[in-house]
């Protein structure tokens, strides 16, 4: 039987990760209950960082022989610059995997340049990994169809070294390009969609979504003064907040928070949650830190948009709690529409905010009536090659369905980032949503 000591690296990583997931799911259920809240956060926290290590040590190791390994093996060994390129390729992996340790211990009112610097290296970690996969299943591919054995001689070393050159090019290329693009300010686009039952007297009320805003390790509040000037504006007459507006404790970053107090929607700022409000342990002091700001949290409940031309025209705008506080167990927290909607009558239209695309396909399933959906979380996958897997986990990905003949779901593709400050193939969105009267 082979022991612990005589697995390879990767499998070592792999018992790791396993171990870790297991405690991570004991501290969702048994422990949840026995220690005290801001213990039981940071132990969670703690968890999924060791979690997502230990997975990229997997990764890591493959990078590290690509990289580093393979060209000890050619003729670059011999250069000058290969000890400063095995030290680069140390500091790259070590900073990516930095990145999620961020969350517990560098966060501040503006993000930290180290913040900054472990999550571009993550970004870029991932990239990479996926070009020196996918290359090297095409090398291998070839010299299968070709029916090519591996040689060894020095020709055939320094062609090997190839690939991770090019994959390194790739993604340095890509890195640029992802960083320029989430620099940019939030594109603005308008949608107009119309809602059944919706009064005349309401025709061209305008809503603007934020969703996926990430106050935290790479997100602050001069990002967020940006976002609110432009929100102000487009003059809204409500402003909706759909979930993952932060991914740490009211206490700590309440200053970055501070200028959402400018949002001054005629009709109402609303927030629901998201699943990383539920990460952060924290979503009753974020409920009064908004609340203080003059935004009202839709925690499973509604409340009448009233026409300002005719108190009796009105509908239903309602809120649910983020699925992922039913997962971990969250005490008081989880979607509840039935509650949501309570006292919402088919005769009037519905409009619901709900965090996660699925959560919506949920909703429908129960309550076809609904005519509106606002959702978030997928950020239109944020970046390659995490499009596909966003656009796969997803019953809705980005932009507007109709759903039904009088029903339609709205996914914002965020409006910032989380964590990486990159977008590659997507692009961070505030949205405006035109809602027109039959």
């Amino acid at each position: 039987m082979i022991s612990f000591k005589q697995l390879p690296l990767e499998a070592k990583a792999a018992v790791a990760a396993g171990v870790v997931f297991f405690s991570m799911m004991l501290s969702r259920s048994y422990l949840a209950e026995k220690l005290d809240l801001r213990t039981w956060r940071w132990l969670l926290r703690l968890q999924m960082a060791l979690f997502a290590n230990a997975l990229m040590l997997i990764g890591s190791l493959h990078v590290w022989r690509s990289t580093v390994t393979t060209f000890s093996r050619s003729s670059a060994a011999s250069s000058f610059c290969f000890m400063p390129w095995k030290i680069a390729v140390f500091m790259f992996l070590a900073l990516a995997h930095s990145s999620f340790f961020t969350l517990l211990f560098l966060v501040a009112e503006e993000p930290y340049f180290f913040s900054l610097a472990a999550y571009t290296c993550l970004g870029a970690y991932i990239i990479l990994i996926f070009f020196l996969f996918t290359l090297g299943s095409v090398e291998q591919a070839y010299k299968f169809l070709a029916g090519r054995g591996t040689k060894a001689g020095t020709g055939n070393k320094n062609r090997t070294a190839i690939k991770p050159v090019l994959a390194v090019m790739l993604t340095v290329a890509l890195t640029v390009v992802g960083l320029l693009n989430a620099s940019q300010p939030p594109t603005v686009n308008s949608v107009e969609v119309p809602v059944h039952k919706l009064p005349s007297t309401m025709n061209n009320l305008k809503v603007v979504l934020l969703s996926d805003i990430h106050l935290g390790p790479t997100v602050g509040k001069t990002k967020l003064a940006m976002i609110v000037r432009m929100v102000k504006a487009l003059k809204p007459d409500i402003t909706v907040i759909v979930g993952d507006l932060t991914d740490s404790e009211a206490e700590i970053i309440r200053p970055a928070v501070e200028p959402l107090g400018e949002l001054n929607s005629p009709l109402g700022t609303y927030f629901v949650t998201g699943n990383h409000e539920y990460y952060t342990s924290d979503v009753s002091n974020w409920f009064e830190l908004l609340k203080s700001f003059n935004i009202r949290p839709l925690h499973n409940e509604n409340v009448k948009i009233v026409s300002p031309k005719s108190t009796d025209d009105w509908f239903c705008l309602a809120g649910v709690d983020d699925i992922e506080a039913d997962v971990l167990r969250y005490s008081g927290h989880g979607m509840d529409l039935k509650k949501a909607l309570r006292d919402c009558s088919n005769e009037h239209a519905i409009v619901l905010l709900a965090h996660q695309p699925i959560a919506a396909k949920w909703a429908l399933q129960e309550r076809p009536d609904i005519n509106l959906i606002l959702s978030g979380h997928t950020h239109g996958g944020q970046m390659f090659p995490l499009n596909a897997g966003a656009y796969f986990l997803n019953p809705f990905f980005v932009g507007l369905y109709e759903v039904g003949q009088n029903t339609f779901v709205y996914v914002s593709p965020g409006t910032m980032y989380f964590g990486i400050p990159m977008r590659l193939g997507s692009r961070a969105e505030i949205t405006e949503i035109i809602l027109r009267s039959p």
